[in-house]
Formats: structure tokens, C-alpha cells, sequence
């Protein structure tokens, strides 16, 4: 623009060209638009530069002292932006906005903000100063609170349950063309509540970011910030996942805390391409890869408390009807539960599990649906077995935690690298230990079970119900049933229900048939105290606060063998078990019913009689 005016004035002689010289020489020198480089030399008028560009450009030419502007139309731009463009929102008319401008060539200035505001631009001329005036005037003292900078502070006030909504305030211009506006979303049935005394930055590869600065930094995109939030509060809110879900005519954002899904947000539906894409560049996803799955992974450092820690956010990608749904498993180091005696085992169930994990050979198995917990308990046992002069292997697919002095192999299929393959590699590698991720095949079922033959303590997990049936599968899958009874030392399933919250625990009222129908003698029932949670701030108002494992630990012992060479079915096997001693799921739960853990509702959704 500069050169373009300077020739404009030259030539209509508003100015000599010595004049535009020395304007210039200025402008080099200190910075600045040429046109309020002029006036500031007293070389010509605010008002003549306006008129010129007014006639140069065809565009209208306004004195901003004469409007009274609406607040909902200035809402409508951030004072950084007016400020980075020089720019004033002046009125909205159906989906048409008049924006005063400095400089109407500035088609980057437009475009931006037809993408802040969903409207279309009409610009009108008003002078650079009386736009910077106007700014002072209409955005000063502005109380406008940006709910996304307000979290990343954590100094917000309650929006969630009592049905409020944050009001944008800052904006970040270039990159993602998004605006803050964008970000006035609705949090359902969530609190974005503060906690006091914790700081949290977002670290994109492993380079630290301040927070202060990253709160304050105009020039951030607001989808960069509403991912950093994203990321940051499903770990304030111990969320375990995030599914980002596109739907034809609506765009949702849930977290997954103590098993259960809540929505968090409904942003805008023209963030969903910038907010995917922003995922899938962090975990270093191919983002023009639209029509197949992927997978990546996310690092972040995280200050809390003046102490660093580190997460990591395994990222899945899908494509669905109306667009790629991701979901982000939080990996956080600090919830892993190493101390076995911690995660809710019955005595009894927690003193065969030890036994059968010392044994020097033999395979421990352990069953369950995603999400049970399998792999907190498989890390459990490793870290009680890890010595220095045990020799640990993993093969994992994926290694959700590294841990010291144990070899983790993560799986890569599309080069062959799968765990049959892995398997017979540790079989060279003279271990002591061996952990199978999961047992899909009967090629790893075959190794694996040679390998517990052969000398070797060998760890997995396999996908069934209970602990008797996984012999029915491992024998549908191929394996003899006489290589299977003298393989395997103990077969455990399990799952995770939810605990009551303690700070709003109360007795509940339950009548004795409702407990002898879930499990509990008539005599036991009478008597029985029944706990639930009210619901307070701690626990969001579910009533519940994290989880604890119920436990099914069928031991392997000399009867069960002989059931299962002669190929005794599942039920067979189960209530020998249970002669034997063993605790069912659904036991398991009473247990818990009986120390006030849980709720009915908990015990009867997860298990059966």
C-alpha cells in the first residue's frame, strides 16, 4: 500500500516528492504506515489521506465521532485483533458487517475476519487515528472473560451444571483463521472448576512453553489454545479418554471419567477441521489422510505444583460418516498403580496372584474387556518381579508406559512385526520373564505356551468373560488341552467399577430382597449397611470418585487339570473353582458392597450371578 499511496499524492500534489522521501526515510527507521508517518511530520491531514484513498479505492469514507457503535457488534472482533489491524466493527446488518479500515487493501485483514465472524465484510475508510482512538474508547475496561484463557489460568467460575457460557475475549489472527467468538461454546453437564495452586503448560515436542506468555500471546490461534485446554483438563478431571465425535450437524467433545462418558462441549462445526487437523500435526499424522484409520502418539509436560511431569495421549483417528472422529487415551504415568496390594484384590485373591507370579515358570493370564484395568495389573506384577538379575521382556502393542530396566518391544505390523514374531526373538534374547500384550492367535498362543515349558514366566492377557472360559478359548483356538492344562498356573479376569465418592458418601436405604436377588444370604441382608453418593464439587455431582478392580483368580491346581485334559466345558470348570475357593466377579463386588466401596447398581452392571 505504501508505495501505492506515496504515488497518489505525488501525482494529485498533496505532497513534493522530497516530502515522500523524508516520509519514507522515517518510515524505514521508525516503523509504521506511511500514512500516519505524513501526518506525524505534519506533511498533510488524517482527513486528506482519508478522502484520497476514499476516491483511489471506491470505498466509503466515514467520520467514527459521529457513530455510536452496539456492544453485541463489538463483541463481534477482539480488541488484539481491531488493534493488530487497525480495524473497528461499526454495524451488523443481516450477515453483512461494516468494518472501518485504516487501510482497505488489506485483503488479509478481511479474509480473517469473514472467518471470526461467519459475515460478510463491507470496509469503510475511517483515519488511523480515529480508529486507535475509538478502540481506547469502546473496548476500555471491557469485562469480557474468555472461558479458554480463564482455564488455562484456572481462575474460572462455575459454567458448567449451573447452565452459563463463557464469553470469548482474546483472539488469535493468523494460521487457523478461527476466532475466539468460535469458542463461546456450551459446556454440558461438565465444571470447568479452578483448583488452586496448580500451574499447567502444553509442550509440543518437548519444548516448554510458559504459560503466563501463553495465555497472553494475541498471536496464538484459538484452536491451538482450545486443544492445549482440551489436553490439559482431561487431566485435571483424571479422564481417562477424549472423544472428539463429528456428526452431520453437530460437533461433540466428551470425556471418559471413572468409565463413564460425559459431554464436555459443543464446539462450532467450522472448528472441526482445524481442531482435527491441529491432533493429527501434534501426533505426527498424516492430516491430507482422510479416508483410513491412524494412530499417533502426543507428548506433553505438564507443571503442577513447580513440578514437571510428563503425559503422553495415544491418538486414534477414524474416518466416519460425516468426518474423522479421534480419540485420545491419556497415559498418565502418576495413576499407574504399581503397589499391587492397592487395587482392590481380596486377600485370599491377591495371596494366589503372588504365588502363581513367583513361580519360575508357567503362564499367568489375565482377562478382561478394554478398559478392566489389565494392563495396570500386568505392570504391577512386573514391577514386584523386577530385579536386577531378572531379565524382563515385553512385547506391547502399544507400550502405554515405559518402565525402567524392563525391554519393551512395541509391534509394528505393517513390517511383520507382530507377536508370534516378537516371541520367538525373546526366546533368543535368554529371558527370564516374558509379557505377551494379548494373546489373538494361535501362532502366539502356540509360542507363548512352549515358551511357559520351556523354563520361562510368561505373562498375558486374553479377551473373555471369565476366568474359566478363557480354557474354552484357548482350546477353540487350537492349542491341546493337555498343553494348556500343564502351561498355565492361574487365569485371572477382572473389571473396574467405580468408587463412591468420599466426601458426599451417605447411607441409602435397600430392601433385604433386593440384596439376597444380586447374591447376599437373607440373614446378611438384614443387616447389611448400603452406601451412595450424594454428589458434591469433588466429584462433579456424579457421587462417585475413581475406581477400584474386582477380581476373579481361578488357580490352577491339580483338579482343574485333570478337568481340562478331559476336555470339561466352562461350566464344569467354574464350579470346581468355586469349590475350590475361588471368588467370582460378582463376589468380588459383594466384597466390595460389604466395606462401602461401591453401589448395587456398580456390582449388578459389571458382573452376574
Amino acid at each position: 500500500m505504501s508505495a501505492k499511496l506515496g504515488e497518489i499524492l505525488v501525482r494529485e500534489n498533496l505532497v513534493t516528492p522530497q516530502q515522500l522521501r523524508e516520509a519514507l526515510d522515517y518510515q524505514r527507521n521508525s516503523g509504521g504506515r506511511l500514512g500516519s508517518n505524513l501526518v506525524k511530520l505534519g506533511m498533510i491531514s488524517d482527513d486528506v489521506i482519508t478522502a484520497v484513498l476514499s476516491r483511489q479505492y471506491g470505498v466509503p469514507s466515514i467520520n467514527l465521532d459521529l457513530f455510536h457503535i452496539e456492544d453485541e457488534v463489538i463483541k463481534l472482533i477482539s480488541q488484539e485483533v481491531a488493534l493488530k489491524y487497525t480495524i473497528l466493527p461499526i454495524s451488523k446488518v443481516g450477515a453483512t458487517l461494516t468494518l472501518a479500515m485504516a487501510d482497505p487493501t488489506n485483503v488479509f485483514a478481511m479474509d480473517d475476519i469473514k472467518f471470526m465472524t461467519s459475515l460478510n465484510v463491507e470496509p469503510v475508510i475511517a483515519s488511523e487515528a480515529s480508529i486507535q482512538m475509538a478502540i481506547g474508547k469502546y473496548y476500555s475496561g471491557s469485562t469480557q472473560i474468555d472461558i479458554f484463557d480463564a482455564a488455562i489460568a484456572f481462575e474460572t467460575e462455575k459454567v458448567g451444571r449451573n447452565g452459563k457460557n463463557g464469553k470469548a475475549g482474546k483472539s488469535g489472527g493468523d494460521g487457523d483463521r478461527i476466532s475466539d467468538a468460535d469458542l463461546d461454546v456450551k459446556l454440558d453437564e461438565f465444571d470447568f472448576q479452578s483448583h488452586e495452586g496448580e500451574e499447567f503448560e502444553v509442550v509440543e515436542d518437548n519444548e516448554e512453553i510458559d504459560l503466563a506468555s501463553l495465555a497472553r500471546a494475541s498471536e496464538d490461534a484459538p484452536v491451538v489454545r482450545l486443544v492445549n485446554v482440551l489436553l490439559v483438563d482431561s487431566l485435571r478431571r483424571g479422564a481417562s479418554d477424549i472423544h472428539i465425535e463429528p456428526y452431520e450437524k453437530d460437533f461433540r467433545i466428551r470425556f471418559r471419567i471413572d468409565g463413564v462418558l460425559y459431554d464436555v462441549m459443543h464446539p462450532p462445526m467450522k472448528l472441526r477441521d482445524p481442531l482435527i487437523s491441529r491432533l493429527k500435526i501434534m501426533s505426527k499424522l498424516d492430516i491430507s489422510e482422510k479416508r483410513l484409520p491412524q494412530d499417533g502418539r502426543i507428548k506433553i509436560k505438564v507443571k503442577v505444583d513447580d513440578r514437571s511431569r510428563e503425559l503422553d495421549f495415544r491418538v486414534s483417528t477414524l474416518p466416519t460418516l460425516f468426518g474423522e472422529k479421534v480419540v485420545l487415551r491419556l497415559l498418565d504415568k502418576d495413576k499407574l498403580m504399581l503397589d499391587m496390594t492397592k487395587l482392590g484384590f481380596e486377600p485370599e485373591s491377591l495371596e494366589k496372584f503372588q504365588r502363581a507370579i513367583a513361580n519360575p515358570y508357567g503362564m499367568v493370564l489375565v482377562t478382561g474387556p478394554t478398559g478392566s484395568g489389565k494392563t495396570n495389573t500386568l505392570y504391577s506384577a512386573l514391577q514386584s518381579l523386577n530385579t536386577p538379575e531378572t531379565n524382563i521382556m515385553t512385547a506391547e502393542d502399544p507400550v502405554e508406559f515405559n518402565l525402567q530396566g524392563i525391554n519393551q518391544v512395541q509391534m509394528k505390523e505393517q513390517i511383520g512385526l507382530n507377536f508370534a514374531a516378537a516371541l520367538r526373538s525373546f526366546l533368543r534374547q535368554d529371558p527370564n520373564i516374558i509379557l505377551v500384550g494379548e494373546i489373538r492367535d494361535f501362532e502366539t498362543a502356540e509360542i507363548a505356551i512352549k515358551a511357559a515349558l520351556t523354563g520361562h514366566l510368561v505373562l498375558s492377557t486374553l479377551h473373555t468373560n471369565d476366568a474359566p472360559s478363557t480354557i474354552s478359548r484357548l482350546v477353540n483356538m487350537g492349542i491341546e488341552p493337555f498343553l494348556v492344562a500343564t502351561s498355565v498356573n492361574l487365569i485371572q479376569a477382572q473389571r473396574l467399577i467405580r468408587r463412591i465418592c468420599k466426601d458426599c458418601k451417605e447411607e441409602t436405604h435397600v430392601v433385604p430382597e433386593a440384596l439376597v436377588e444380586i447374591g447376599f444370604s437373607e440373614e446378611e441382608a438384614k443387616t447389611l449397611k448400603v452406601y451412595k453418593g450424594r454428589g458434591c464439587d469433588t466429584c462433579l455431582g456424579t457421587g462417585f470418585k475413581g475406581r477400584v478392580g474386582l477380581y476373579e483368580v481361578m488357580e490352577v491346581t491339580d483338579e482343574l487339570r485333570e478337568l481340562i485334559i478331559i476336555g470339561a466345558s466352562a461350566i464344569e470348570l467354574r464350579k470346581k473353582a468355586m469349590e475350590l475357593g475361588m471368588i467370582t466377579l460378582r463376589g468380588s463386588g459383594l466384597a466390595k458392597l460389604r466395606e462401602g466401596i461401591t453401589t448395587i447398581e456398580e456390582v449388578v452392571k459389571e458382573t452376574v450371578l
